[in-house]
């Protein structure tokens, strides 16, 4: 097995997974070394063939590829085939199998760092591509009351919405709406909103939206927590938006590094050192 393994997507200029996963992979003594593969779209096919043929160990896979990723390798874990979006691979038994970590990254520091408790909330998701598809299944599996999935394009949330159905046994146990980012209802949606998650890249540091927000200042209400799951910059626009209102806020650094340590986990049949890879960051 090689001693490779690296980060799939496009741009990657936004990505602090080497820094995190390195330490993680130094703290233990492996010789291995984690690498960005910036991948286009076209270049899909062929970097997952390179991974098959030269024997890495495996990959994270980020925007744009969680899920035009999934028909390229062998097997798919159930939860990522309920999610329908991949960002981990295993080259295991010369079988490329993918994995979705996303979901517990973000679940694990909304519970943990904040104390908010998703059961009976009411939240407001901004996004609907494989971030998003990752925090709609754990919000819905943790009891989330009212679930409103917004986003530029309609059709994708819609997709999203119905695709979510299969996320619950019993899916009449949560109302999910939908709107558009530029829908005048959607201020409504963000006044009452117990919790509001950027899924997007909106704001995202070396991207055509750095510097960036959804939402103002004024939208916001003091009562509601806002979950950026943008970790580059750590305080993005949306954050500071957030704090001006007086609401509390939680930014995409312990996702990034929770979702990562499932990764290492994966990989290596070892506990991920948390500390160090949160200290690195």
């Amino acid at each position: 097995m090689s001693g490779l393994i690296g980060l799939i997507g496009y741009p990657l200029g936004h990505s602090l997974s080497p820094v995190f996963q390195q330490v993680a992979l130094d703290y233990y003594g492996l010789k291995f070394k984690y690498e960005l593969w910036p991948t286009p779209s076209s270049g899909l096919p062929s970097l997952v063939s390179k991974i098959r043929e030269f024997g890495y160990l495996g990959a994270n896979v980020t925007i744009p590829h969680k899920i035009d990723i999934m028909p390229l390798i062998d097997e798919i874990d159930d939860v990522a085939k309920t999610i329908g979006a991949v960002n981990t691979i295993v080259n295991k038994d010369e079988k490329l199998v993918g994995y979705n970590t996303d979901a517990f990254g973000f679940l694990k520091p909304l519970l943990e760092l904040t104390n908010f408790d998703p059961d009976g909330a009411r939240v407001l998701l901004l996004g609907a591509g494989g971030a998003a598809r990752s925090a709609c299944y754990a919000l819905l599996n943790a009891g989330v009351r009212h679930l409103i999935l917004a986003n530029r394009t309609l059709s994708n949330a819609e997709k999203l919405a119905s695709q979510s159905q299969r996320f619950l046994k019993d899916p009449k146990n949560a109302k999910v709406s939908l709107v558009t980012l530029s829908d005048t209802k959607l201020n409504s949606y963000v006044s009452s909103a117990d919790l509001i998650i950027n899924a997007t890249s909106i704001g995202m540091r070396h991207s055509n939206f750095d510097q960036e927000s959804l939402l103002t200042t004024k939208q916001i209400s003091q009562d509601t927590l806002v979950y950026d799951l943008v970790y580059n910059p750590r305080e993005t626009q949306l954050l500071r938006n957030a704090k001006e209102a007086g609401a509390r806020t939680l930014e995409g650094i312990p996702m990034l590094v929770y979702q990562g340590a499932k990764s290492f986990e994966l990989w290596f049949e070892k506990k991920a050192p948390i500390d160090v890879m949160m200290h690195a960051c």
